[in-house]
């Protein structure tokens, strides 16, 4: 069964009812159960702290609000889930910051469902994604502002270099795989790696894909050498690009780079795809 447990993350953001939509309609493919997170953006370790005896009645007060917020959002997610007729669903709140909370809850789940951050993000979730994809263990799906109605995973654009980061990619997106109506790899050719299509090729993964009952086609793509610095910048654009013209509804991609403490250093086509994604973005790190 294609992720039974789907975590998606609640707020009161102006398309948060477009990932509900989308962690909803993937629940209902599967049968699954799905989970609405809503943090209240305050340090669980905060809420340890506090002695029982000494309470600070405006520190009170303030977190009361904060969970008062997180259950109306949640309220609205309930309403979402009754209307869309989602079978099995809870509403939890959070008492953490949202990378931490959603990173600790999300690893008792299959997939975690976040939005992309916009321009001016909500309190606590400007480094979300980053954080949730580098901190969870679990697949991350990304949803783009203002994604329209329509199904997700029909046509599914897969990004693949060989790499360790793209075939744990791969393999925890094969529920989604195996449910497209057309799969395609793309593989980034770049005078600068001068080995990377020779590993991407010798780590052909139709053949796999075939005997898990996925047909796939794929596809080198050359990037011309200019003398640039941000060479990954530019592959992230192209992968995009890609996924426009060949009308993608979902991109399934390694996230690169290293995880800090409350930070999270992701490679340039990782950043610039979460910048910039147009469609929804399927990673694990």
């Amino acid at each position: 069964m294609p992720y039974p447990t789907i975590l998606v993350h609640v707020d009161d953001g102006a398309h948060c009812a477009d990932r509900i939509r989308v962690a909803a309609q993937l629940a209902q493919r599967a049968g699954g159960h799905l989970i609405g997170a809503a943090p209240t953006g305050v340090s669980r370790f905060l809420y340890h702290s506090i002695p029982q005896d000494k309470d600070d009645p405006t520190l009170a007060l303030h977190l009361d609000m904060l969970r008062v917020q997180a259950r109306a959002a949640l309220g609205a997610f309930s309403a979402q889930c009754d209307t869309g007729r989602v079978a099995s669903f809870e509403a939890r709140v959070i008492d953490d910051e949202a990378g931490a909370g959603i990173s600790l809850h999300g690893r008792a789940a299959d997939l975690i469902v976040l939005g992309q951050t916009g321009p001016q993000p909500s309190r606590g979730t400007a480094d979300l994604p980053m954080h949730v994809i580098s901190g969870s263990g679990r697949p991350v799906l990304l949803v783009p502002a203002a994604w329209p109605a329509g199904p997700v995973g029909r046509r599914i654009l897969v990004s693949w270099d060989g790499g360790r980061e793209a075939a744990r990619a791969l393999q925890l997106a094969l529920p989604l795989l195996k449910d497209a109506d057309q799969v395609s790899i793309s593989v980034f050719e770049v005078a600068t790696a001068e080995h990377a299509v020779a590993d991407a090729l010798t780590a052909d993964p139709r053949p796999w894909l075939a005997r898990h009952g996925v047909a796939a086609t794929l596809a080198v793509h050359a990037i011309e050498h200019q003398r640039r610095l941000n060479r990954r910048h530019e592959v992230g654009e192209r992968l995009l690009a890609l996924a426009s013209g060949a009308a993608a509804d979902l991109l399934v991609m390694g996230a690169y780079g290293h995880s800090r403490f409350r930070e999270a250093l992701l490679g340039g086509v990782t950043r610039s795809v979460l910048d910039a994604m147009t469609l929804p973005v399927f990673m694990s790190h």
